[in-house]
C-alpha cells in the first residue's frame, strides 16, 4: 500500500485522544488527526520524528493525519511504527490478494466486514468449493521492555468479543483466524498482553485451544531518500501464547 507524499515533523503531544501537535520541519506547528483509539502505549513518545499525510479536502476539520513514528531501539537503531490503525485492513487485504499470507492463499472471493452472530469480522474468504475462512485483523505496535510485541495495549472488551465470535465459528466447523498485523519494524514476535488485559489473554489461549488459528505478519516499509513511501505485509512472525512480560527472558 502506497502512502501519499508524507511530511516529516516532531511530535509535541497527543491529547484528547484524537489530536496531536506536531512541529513540521519548516517550523510550523500543526494539529493532526490521531487515527488511533488505543492507549498508544510505547508509540506515543513526544520528541520523536513522525510523518503526516496531508489532505486538501475542504470538508475535513484537520488537514493532517498522523501516520508513522520513528522510535529508538535498544541496539541503537531506529524503527518505524504505524499509528494509523485504519490502514491495517487495507494492508492485509492487499497481502491476501497478492498471496503473501501463505496459510490463507487460494481463496476465490473476498468479502469485507463479514457479519456473524453478535459480531462483524474483517474478512470472509471463500474457496472454490464454498468453504469459508473468517479472518479478524488486529494491529500490533506495542513493543515492551523485554523486546517482544504484545496485544492489546489496553483492556479490550471488543477484542474479546471478536475472539468469542471466532470460537463459535470454529465450533461449527468453520475455519476461523486471528491475524496480528504487526506494524512496528522492531517487533519480532507477538504474545497476548497478560499484564495489561489478563481476560483477553486467557480468552485468546482458550479459543486457540478450541481451533481458532492465530497468525502474525510484520509490515515492511519501503523508503525513498529516507522518506517512507509504502507499507506492505512481508514476514511471518512467531506467536507465543504462554509468554508474559513478567516471566519473559528478554
Amino acid at each position: 500500500m502506497e502512502y501519499p507524499p508524507l511530511v516529516p515533523g516532531i511530535l509535541l503531544q497527543r491529547y484528547k485522544r484524537f489530536l496531536a501537535d506536531v512541529e513540521l520541519d519548516d517550523g510550523r506547528v500543526v494539529v493532526a488527526h490521531c487515527p488511533n483509539t488505543g492507549s498508544m502505549r510505547a508509540v506515543n513518545v513526544p520528541g520523536s520524528r513522525v510523518w503526516l499525510s496531508p489532505s486538501d479536502n475542504p470538508k475535513r476539520k484537520l488537514a493532517w493525519t498522523w501516520e508513522l513514528i520513528e522510535l529508538p531501539q535498544t541496539d541503537g537503531s531506529l524503527a518505524i511504527a504505524s499509528v494509523q490503525t485504519g490502514r491495517a485492513n487495507a494492508i492485509v487485504e492487499e497481502a491476501l490478494c497478492e498471496g503473501v499470507i501463505a496459510p490463507l492463499a487460494g481463496f476465490e472471493t473476498l468479502k469485507r466486514e463479514a457479519s456473524v452472530t453478535d459480531a462483524r469480522l474483517d474478512f470472509r474468504l471463500t474457496a472454490a468449493d464454498g468453504a469459508a475462512t473468517y479472518v479478524e485483523v488486529k494491529q500490533v505496535t506495542l513493543k515492551e521492555t523485554d523486546g517482544h510485541g504484545y496485544f492489546p495495549d489496553a483492556v479490550s472488551a471488543r477484542g474479546r468479543k471478536h475472539l468469542e465470535a471466532l470460537a463459535r465459528l470454529a465450533a461449527e466447523g468453520q475455519r476461523a483466524v486471528l491475524l496480528f498485523c504487526v506494524a512496528h519494524e522492531g517487533i519480532d514476535s507477538v504474545a497476548p498482553a497478560t499484564h495489561l488485559d489478563p481476560a483477553y489473554a486467557a480468552t485468546l489461549r482458550e479459543v486457540a485451544a478450541c481451533g481458532v488459528e492465530v497468525l502474525a505478519y510484520r509490515c515492511a516499509l519501503e523508503r525513498k531518500a529516507g522518506v517512507p513511501r509504502a507499507i506492505r505485509l512481508a514476514q511471518r512472525l512467531p506467536v507465543t501464547l504462554t509468554r508474559t512480560l513478567e516471566t519473559a527472558g528478554g
